[in-house]
């Protein structure tokens, strides 16, 4: 089966569809799908629902869709970055569903398991436990979240075989793997496609089952907050 697509497009067309749910990887800036969040842009799909740890910041990468307008809710954990993102929540734009960052992984790596929900104890006697069961175990109360189970997942690996077997670098493994996991179908945008067999076994994050569409591309690598200090007097 063809994997290897030679574009963010090509690697789009047919999956996309108005009002549907994208589970969309990186952390920061660092590891987000730049490439195939432009081409969802240029699509003109709208109603999404997506599921990430933040929304990229004003301009560049899922702040793009949110200039245009294109998503109609966000399930993140952080807002900070994006004065575009705080405005349309603030005024009722946009629909926010807050999840702690721990729980937003897990969610959707159980969506990827197959596993429907979970209990966890982050969130308890807070707003995030509002209108979700509670249970008691061992003494202790945990609230219900339920998994992820996504349309579609867009991610970002450093390097990827022709069958999807991928490596990730640093940061960017905090939330892609999880995010390629629960999508019934997954895109990668990746920086080098290697041969077949290259990758030592050991050396994988997450196995080709997982995706179904690659492409290779050129990334700008934004950085967020560039903090620096004064050089010390030779």
């Amino acid at each position: 089966m063809k994997k290897v697509y030679d574009s963010a497009a090509e690697a789009l067309d047919g999956l996309l569809f108005d009002g549907m749910f994208i589970a969309a990887g990186g952390f920061g800036l660092c590891g987000i799908p730049e490439l195939l969040i432009d081409a969802i842009v240029e699509s003109g799909t709208k109603d999404l629902t997506i599921a990430s740890n933040n929304c990229g910041v004003d301009g560049f990468g899922l702040g793009k869709l949110l200039d245009t307008k294109q998503i109609k809710k966000m399930l993140s954990s952080y807002v900070g970055e994006n004065a575009e993102f705080m405005r349309q929540y603030l005024s009722g734009e946009l629909e926010l569903e807050f999840n702690p960052q721990g729980t937003l992984a897990e969610r959707m790596r159980a969506g990827g398991c197959g596993i429907p929900g979970f209990y966890t104890a982050t969130g308890v006697g807070t707003q995030i436990a509002e209108g979700k069961e509670v249970k008691s175990f061992n003494g202790k109360d945990y609230i219900l979240e339920e998994g992820i189970f996504a349309d579609l997942s867009i991610v970002k690996a450093w390097k990827a075989d022709d069958t999807g077997n991928l490596v990730f670098r640093k940061t960017a493994r905090n939330f892609n793997p999880p995010a390629a996991m629960c999508g019934k179908v997954c895109v990668v945008e990746v920086e080098e496609i290697v041969p077949r067999g290259s990758i030592d076994p050991d050396h994988i994050h997450l196995p080709g089952i997982y995706v179904h569409r690659i492409i290779q591309g050129e990334h700008e690598k934004r950085i967020e907050q560039r903090t620096t200090r004064k050089r010390e007097d030779a």
